[in-house]
């Protein structure tokens, strides 16, 4: 597990420097979008073949954006496929019109910006103070304040709006997703709880719902539940993704992940409906395994 908690600092604090190239579409990159919540950080806009503003587009605002297009700008040479995957789906009249907007993480702030905050600040004091002492040669696994509640604020306040506003865009609920994975989608689904009036659904790929990499007396998937519990949005106008594999960091997914099936069905969520949740045997823990079966949760959200 500590090669696991090395390997995740070292990815989280490479810097990327190019602008994705896709094979479908085209992308519109900004440099060091600003923000007055949380550090700059370069925001791609996928635009698909045949974009006019003369439609009208869903919009899927996703993490971890330097990884959803172009493997040549990634430390491991992968990437989901997220220009592919939409073009196919949409040349075939399987999705809506949609754009993406691809949000780069904040390096090294990566973990602190998508550790949901509130379910962390419900953990004892003493808790939270021993997870800022997680760490390894690499460094902290967390480097500061978790601060995920302003890191949604950017996302909401400032960049949406500008998205609405430059781009021929369907802004009501309904039209209006977030997806990621690992930290992803764990910071995917607090967005939609702390903000189910923005966000219609959500898509959390390979949840990573231990929150660091111990298993044994770990408090934070209990405080997750229990939180979750309190404020998962109407099952009437929300829908929820979440898939896991079984290789990698995958493997430590499935009891939890479980827990979560349960709590969505409590909470008055359909199985396949409103709600889905998939397991792929032999699946690990990459960018190549989310981008091969990125197209059921796009189908799921996006379908006609």
């Amino acid at each position: 597990m500590r090669k696991l908690l090395a390997l995740l600092i070292f990815v989280s604090t490479i810097t990327f420097a190019q602008t994705p190239k896709v094979s479908s579409g085209t992308i519109q990159h900004i440099e060091k979008f600003p923000s007055k919540f949380v550090p700059a950080r370069n925001v791609d806009i996928w635009l698909p073949d045949g974009y006019s503003i003369n439609k009208k587009y869903a919009v899927l605002y996703m993490h971890d954006g330097m990884a959803l297009f172009d493997a040549a700008i990634m430390w491991n040479k992968q990437e989901w496929g997220v220009d592919e995957t939409m073009g196919r789906l949409l040349a075939e009249h399987k999705i809506k019109d949609c754009i993406v907007v691809g949000i780069w993480n904040g390096n090294a702030d990566r973990h602190h910006e998508y550790f949901p905050q509130k379910p962390f600040e419900s953990l004892p004091a003493q808790v939270q103070d021993s997870l800022y002492d997680i760490g390894s040669t690499a460094g902290k696994l967390l480097s500061a304040k978790v601060n995920s509640d302003d890191y949604l604020k950017f996302i909401v306040r400032e960049l949406k709006p500008y998205i609405d506003s430059h781009y021929p865009t369907l802004k009501d609920q309904g039209n209006t997703f977030i997806a990621g994975s690992s930290m992803g989608g764990l910071i995917s689904l607090y967005a939609l709880c702390e903000y189910p009036k923005v966000f219609g659904g959500a898509v959390c790929l390979s949840t990573h719902w231990p929150g660091t990499f111990a298993l044994d007396n770990n408090p934070i998937p209990v405080a997750f539940m229990a939180w979750y519990g309190k404020h998962l949005p109407s099952a009437r106008s929300h829908k929820i993704y979440f898939d896991h594999g079984d290789q990698t960091l995958d493997a430590l997914y499935a009891p939890y992940q479980k827990q979560a099936d349960s709590l969505m069905l409590a909470k008055g969520y359909t199985q396949g409906k409103n709600f889905l949740s998939k397991f792929y045997p032999g699946a690990d823990h990459s960018e190549n395994s989310w981008g091969k079966r990125l197209d059921v949760p796009l189908v799921f959200l996006l379908g006609r």
